[in-house]
């Protein structure tokens, strides 16, 4: 492949993972189960939690994988297209950002949690496990999803350097971006007011 057909592949990647991270699949999950929009509930973020409060575990991990599928799919083609670990991770920074300003929405979104879940599994599979168990002991504990999101993707940084450090930037980027994305989640917590599911 030349420089030119790379380059235009790159930029096709990069457009595609931001357009398939704009489809908040939380709000066409609720309409097929008839719930309320997930906008309109909690913390009006279009994401499984959400989806959890209204509709239940069903809809709930339906909206997860789909989103979590979104963030996986770019970063698996751009595997399958032989592109560095750089390019891979310029494509799953593109499609979180397109679940966090999504162009389909007025460029309002949601967290990005779900979809760099997905893109990790795709680029670093056994950081984001790890990084999947601690949420889950913390939400098993404390029943927090927020606390749980944020405890996960904080530990992306040091669990990365340790395990797969070419993909420390990545994290790096991720856990600063959705911890930004958890600011009003964050004074909740520290004023205990953040609900739980």
């Amino acid at each position: 492949m030349d420089a030119n057909s790379q380059a235009f592949l790159i930029v096709l990647l990069c457009a595609g993972a931001y357009l398939g991270g704009s489809v908040l699949f939380a709000i066409p999950v609720c309409r097929h189960w008839k719930l309320p929009d997930p906008r309109a509930l909690g913390s009006g973020n279009p994401g499984a939690t959400n989806v959890y409060r209204a509709g239940g575990w069903q809809p709930a991990v339906a909206t997860l994988a789909l989103d979590a599928f979104k963030g996986w799919l770019p970063v698996w083609l751009a595997h399958t297209f032989g592109m560095s670990i750089l390019v891979q991770a310029m494509v799953a920074l593109f499609a979180v950002t397109g679940h966090m300003i999504p162009a389909f929405y007025r460029f309002k979104g949601g967290k990005g949690v779900a979809t760099a879940l997905g893109a990790g599994l795709a680029l670093a599979p056994l950081t984001t496990i790890i990084m999947a168990c601690l949420w889950l002991a913390v939400i098993w504990r404390w029943r927090i999803s927020a606390l749980a999101s944020l405890v996960a993707i904080a530990s992306g940084p040091a669990i990365s350097a340790l395990l797969e450090p070419e993909t420390l930037p990545l994290f790096g980027l991720l856990a600063l971006l959705i911890v930004v994305r958890h600011r009003n989640n964050l004074i909740r917590l520290a004023q205990g007011r953040e609900t739980g599911l």
